[in-house]
Parts: structure tokens; C-alpha cells; sequence
């Protein structure tokens, strides 16, 4: 459970903006949506060897 103190006389709209920041960093619904479905060890593994080639690329591309 996330706890958000809120001081004296601060704006509700700020102290939900602290919330949905600190929700986000826990991972939680990304978390949710990959327990959805499972997926094959193999297929994790090649996805990131593929998104280590595509930063690659995209840092030679930069160089270049």
C-alpha cells in the first residue's frame, strides 16, 4: 500500500500527481499485464537480444 503524507495546505491536485508518480516506479501494472500470459523463456531471451541489437543500431546510426 503506497502512502502519500500530504502537508498543510497543499494542493490535492500535487498530491495526486506524487501518487501517480510513485504508483508508476513500483511496476505495478506493468507487473499485472506481463503475468496476463505467460511467455516461453526462449522467447524473453530472444526479445532482448533483439532490443539490445536495436539500441545498437540506433547508437551506431547517432555515431555516424
Amino acid at each position: 500500500m503506497l502512502i502519500i503524507p500530504i502537508k498543510d495546505g497543499e494542493n490535492i491536485d500535487r498530491a495526486l500527481k506524487r501518487y501517480k508518480r510513485k504508483f508508476d516506479k513500483t511496476g505495478t501494472v506493468r507487473q499485472l499485464r506481463a503475468r496476463q500470459a505467460f511467455i516461453k523463456p526462449s522467447v524473453t531471451h530472444r526479445m532482448k537480444i533483439q532490443k539490445a541489437a536495436y539500441i545498437q543500431n540506433m547508437r551506431d546510426n547517432l555515431e555516424s
